[in-house]
């Protein structure tokens, strides 16, 4: 997924003679503290609430303050993963897009590339959650696939988290079954050591009447 398909339908760029207040008023329904300003299709920066408070121009044109703009912006054929290292780094609520002509495409708000993330990793889709912590050294993705896809279910997506200061790592997966019994069971049989499962409530309750189940059957042997 690209920049291109993430832009907003709804936030419009705000034009060198719009004074600072239009500004606050736009922040405000759109929920963002950062908008574009544009200059016909060239991008001649970022303005933020922070600096119309600073620069005290809420009265005055934004055109007469160019200089004290922010100048961050997204190439149209940049990933998704880098959308969101450039608002995290600078601390951005939204980011203008340019195409290779520099023209001025549109913005990308935390907000859609938080649901287009959503969407990325298949958050709306039923499921349950493993998430296994391994050595790096061991890490083998068609071993942990291999273990899922042999219990009958599939990886819907799947991240790989490294622990600061560790040669150790998490990894996150979201799996195709609600009920995760068998494959937990599997990831313990090759000695995975699990730190967390999200699944129904209901079926983490049987997994556990079923083990005490065996348990006591073991005993009365």
């Amino acid at each position: 997924m690209i920049a291109q398909h993430l832009l907003s339908e709804v936030v419009p760029p705000l034009r060198l003679t719009d004074s600072g207040q239009k500004a606050l008023n736009w922040m405000e329904i759109f929920r963002i503290s950062h908008l574009p300003v544009v200059d016909g299709k060239r991008l001649v920066g970022v303005i933020s609430d922070k600096i119309i408070y600073d620069l005290n121009i809420i009265e005055r044109p934004i055109g007469d303050y160019s200089d004290h703009l922010l100048s961050p912006f997204i190439r149209a054929n940049q990933h998704i993963y880098e959308v969101f290292l450039a608002i995290s780094n600078q601390k951005l609520s939204a980011i203008p897009v340019l195409d290779i002509y520099e023209n001025y495409l549109g913005v990308i708000t935390i907000s859609d590339l938080a649901q287009r993330f959503a969407s990325l990793v298949a958050v709306q889709e039923p499921g349950g959650v493993i998430v296994l912590e391994i050595n790096s050294i061991d890490y083998s993705l068609s071993q942990i696939a291999q273990i899922v896809e042999g219990n009958e279910a599939k990886i819907l997506s799947f991240y790989v988290s490294p622990e600061v200061d560790s040669k150790r790592m998490n990894i996150t997966l979201k799996i195709n079954k609600v009920d995760l019994s068998a494959v937990i069971q599997t990831f313990v049989r090759y000695d995975y050591n699990i730190i967390a499962v999200y699944m129904d409530n209901s079926e983490i309750k049987s997994m556990y009447d079923d083990r005490l189940d065996q348990l006591m059957k073991f005993m009365n042997i």
